[in-house]
């Protein structure tokens, strides 16, 4: 980006003048830079995927994306972070994750040397969202986060177990469709919202309860071994339990495993539900053992990439709200044919990242919802007509 057109868009920006009414552009903003300290390890899928959605949206989108890689190390990523904002020639936007409450260094040296940041996935919590309050209040170079919804995934998650339960007639002998509930902690934002959905659902339904709240670490192996505990009891005190809802696809994985070690059938004798959109789930949904992954949270690397590119060309993403909660979708036997080989094999330069910017007069307006997903994707080269 040309000096000159960064001071035309910061005094525009200054202003409040955005762009003319519509979605088209008054001066292209170019070719942009943006780098994203990623608090992942290598070869983390989920982190995996969120730098690979983010650079597929960036070769769309003209932008060269720099992915720098913390391995899970909260140090690494402020020594990073730190590094990118004390560059000579700094990037245009900084991309950053809340892991471990450690950006907040990042996002204050950011703001001193002038360079744009946005939070991806988490946001400021606890004591730094008291003192530093929303985006662009007291760091005015802190554009906004982009997270997504995962209560409303957990709530559709159990929502979907209930159904089934409902239409299989699964209900006990005391006229209850019994559930087992299975957290990854009970700690962190991300599980927390997610639990919340699935008291949320059950509350909502007098004929359903939860026998069991447990908590296996995100892992298969405690899930299947949680899952082994809790059908024992169940057959023990004669209960019929319909369904099993878990927090991460591994999780749900280690039920499947359980309830197959106890003789029954999954999918047929009960119920499975998992998120994160793994390839083995999306097997699991195939083969008919598991009902639903719930998930889509790694596209938030190539919706960002959209936000960025939206605002840079005067289209701020902020005219709705700086913060920007994307809602997950869930991927069933019913849609699974459409986005599995997308997930499986990881192209996705297949996604057409153009038609997700805000249309005409809706700057701050995004569809990233799976329909849209499915609807942007060029087909599979080799695929017959």
């Amino acid at each position: 980006m040309t000096v000159v057109l960064r001071i035309l868009l910061a005094v525009g920006l200054a202003c409040g003048v955005l762009m003319p009414p519509g979605g088209a552009v008054a001066a292209d903003a170019g070719h942009l830079d943006i780098v994203f300290v990623n608090p992942g390890k290598t070869g983390e899928v989920y982190w995996d995927m969120v730098a690979q959605a983010m650079q597929a949206a960036g070769r769309k989108l003209d932008a060269h994306v720099e992915v720098l890689t913390s391995e899970r190390n909260y140090r690494t990523m402020q020594e990073l972070g730190l590094g990118v904002v004390a560059r000579a020639d700094k990037p245009d936007f900084l991309i950053l994750s809340n892991e471990e409450s450690a950006a907040v260094p990042i996002l204050e040296a950011a703001e001193a040397a002038g360079v744009k940041t946005l939070l991806l996935s988490n946001t400021l919590i606890g004591d730094d969202a008291a003192r530093l309050g929303p985006p662009r209040r007291t760091l005015k170079t802190w554009l906004g986060d982009i997270t997504t919804d995962l209560q409303t995934a957990g709530a559709r998650m159990a929502n979907a177990l209930i159904s089934a339960a409902r239409s299989e007639k699964w209900q006990s002998s005391d006229g209850k469709i019994h559930l087992l509930g299975i957290g990854g902690d009970e700690i962190t934002p991300s599980s927390i919202a997610r639990n919340a959905g699935l008291q949320l659902a059950v509350t909502a339904a007098p004929d359903v309860v939860v026998d069991r709240m447990l908590f296996a670490n995100w892992t298969q192996s405690e899930a299947e071994q949680v899952t082994a505990n809790y059908l024992s009891w169940a057959s023990r005190k004669g209960i019929r339990p319909a369904g099993i809802w878990a927090g991460n696809d591994p999780m749900a994985l280690g039920a499947i495993k359980a309830i197959s070690t106890a003789g029954l059938v999954p999918g047929q004798d009960i119920q499975v539900v998992g998120l994160n959109w793994s390839e083995d789930a999306l097997r699991a949904i195939r083969a008919g053992r598991m009902l639903l992954t719930d998930g889509g949270h790694f596209l938030l690397g190539g919706w960002s990439i959209v936000l960025l590119r939206d605002y840079a060309d005067g289209c701020d993403f902020a005219a709705t709200s700086p913060r920007v909660e994307v809602k997950t979708s869930a991927i069933t036997s019913a849609n699974l044919v459409a986005v599995g080989d997308l997930i499986r094999t990881r192209a996705f330069d297949r996604i057409d990242f153009t038609r997700f910017r805000a249309k005409a007069g809706r700057c701050g307006q995004y569809d990233f919802s799976i329909d849209a997903l499915i609807s942007s994707l060029a087909p599979l080269e080799g695929a017959a007509d």
